[in-house]
């Protein structure tokens, strides 16, 4: 058995070697971008990104604010400009975003969100105590304190849909007491588990509380509801830059990642790299906002998003999209886990939510002369277009798509410890971060504009978890 300086040795020996071949590779297969979006700044981004040192970047860890300040640090060498978001994006001059070169901390944008952890939750049920193992509550206020008839009271019968039920809840807010039929006691306790673990809110504007009773009482003759919670603020930070447009300043093609992930193990002893997830878009960002600064003709204004805390809620891009009007946001590209190849081949890639707008074939219009295409979402069943950041801004009405060449199917390394550098192919990303800088061009030159996203058939978030 090798002595773990032996093994970290062969790891760091085998990974260099697999840089050197994937770079002669590009370096024979690429020319014309290639030498604008150079495979060693990539590679530095992303081994920077998915290093160890970093811990994982999890939400509200010292690691992730070294994460942010390297991305901020980028930002300004490359030349972009920070928002200024006490400014109005509808009336802005784009002149008025300050230069930062010298002053990487103006890229940060922080806000709080509210951690609320229950501390107490005592039901009565029909005059009888309910054990704390048939009881869950997600809340939004401190203090709970029914009697009956305080609170809508629902009944979760046996073949009802517990899931649409408790997400229309959700939407809807308020004060709801469900009692839930035992054949779901193992959905019961997957929401138990996940609401005992905390929640985490941008807002409190709706307060509100569910609290579900396992039981397979027929009638609700009468009950009690005491419960408490503890509500504190932490903060988190996102980082954007900007690149003026020269010819419509106010028209605004995003381009974005989230670069939080999960931090480590709950033992302490390894790391969730996150390497795809989203260290990889996250240098795909980078590098297409230093592709974009070095040409310098974007017509239309240009925003680099790296988002915080997408693994726990999308929290960096719910704040992002109250900084900035919408309707001025012409298309989102949201990169979410591009490090491997693709069902369709290396360097391939696919957008979710397609119909949504016609985005998907504006971009390929751009594509036939690479011979290649961006793919449909493979996995619909999945749910992938309310997964990722791009949902926040498509609720908004904007062609807000996520890009992914994942095949989530078949990979054994998401949301596991291994997804590492060592895991990815390098070659296909690049390929991956080149075709997206061909295929938005024709955003990025005002030549198109996508339609719009239908607001009305997307789901809306909910107001209590």
């Amino acid at each position: 058995m090798m002595s773990i300086f032996d093994s970290t040795l062969k790891k760091h020996t085998d990974y260099k070697l697999k840089i050197f071949s994937v770079m002669l590779a590009i370096t024979c297969s690429f020319s014309s971008v290639a030498a604008t979006i150079p495979l060693k700044q990539v590679v530095k981004d992303i081994t920077y990104l998915a290093a160890d040192k970093l811990k994982g970047r999890a939400s509200f860890s010292p690691e992730i604010d070294q994460a942010a300040n390297y991305i901020a640090q980028r930002f300004a060498n490359i030349g972009l400009k920070p928002l200024q978001t006490s400014l109005s994006l509808s009336k802005i001059a784009i002149n008025s975003i300050v230069d930062a070169k010298e002053k990487p901390a103006l890229f940060l944008q922080a806000f709080t969100v509210n951690q609320i952890q229950v501390q107490t939750l005592n039901v009565m049920l029909n005059s009888k105590k309910i054990s704390p193992e048939y009881l869950a509550i997600a809340t939004t206020i401190e203090e709970v304190n029914w009697q009956f008839g305080n609170a809508k009271s629902h009944r979760v019968e046996k073949t009802d849909d517990l899931r649409k039920i408790l997400t229309e809840l959700n939407q809807a807010g308020g004060q709801h007491l469900v009692i839930i039929n035992s054949a779901h006691a193992k959905s019961f306790k997957a929401y138990q588990n996940y609401f005992n673990r905390g929640l985490t809110k941008l807002s409190l504007e709706h307060p509100g509380a569910i609290v579900m009773v396992l039981s397979d009482e027929n009638e609700i003759e009468n009950y009690s509801v005491n419960a408490s919670a503890i509500i504190t603020k932490q903060s988190l930070t996102n980082v954007v830059g900007v690149l003026p447009g020269i010819e419509s300043p106010k028209e605004i093609v995003l381009y974005s990642s989230h670069y939080d992930h999960l931090g480590i193990t709950d033992d302490g002893k390894k790391i969730y790299n996150g390497a795809d997830d989203d260290a990889s878009g996250t240098t795909a960002v980078l590098n297409l906002a230093q592709y974009y600064a070095e040409k310098g003709d974007n017509k239309r204004t240009l925003m680099f998003s790296a988002f915080t805390a997408e693994e726990i809620g999308g929290f960096g891009s719910s704040y992002f999209s109250q900084q900035l009007n919408p309707d001025n946001v012409v298309a989102m590209i949201n990169i979410e886990m591009i490090g491997k190849p693709s069902k369709f081949g290396p360097g391939t890639v696919w957008m979710t939510g397609m119909e949504r707008s016609n985005l998907g074939a504006l971009l390929n219009e751009k594509l036939i002369a690479l011979d290649t295409q961006i793919y449909q979402d493979p996995y619909p069943k999945q749910g992938l277009f309310y997964r990722s950041d791009n949902a926040t801004l498509a609720r908004l009405g904007v062609p807000a798509h996520s890009f992914s060449s994942t095949q989530l199917d078949k990979d054994q390394h998401y949301h596991q410890v291994s997804d590492d550098i060592s895991s990815l192919d390098l070659s296909s990303m690049h390929k991956v971060i080149e075709s997206l800088a061909t295929a938005t061009q024709s955003l990025v030159d005002g030549a198109v504009t996508p339609t719009r996203i239908d607001k009305a058939q997307i789901t809306i978030e909910g107001k209590i978890y």
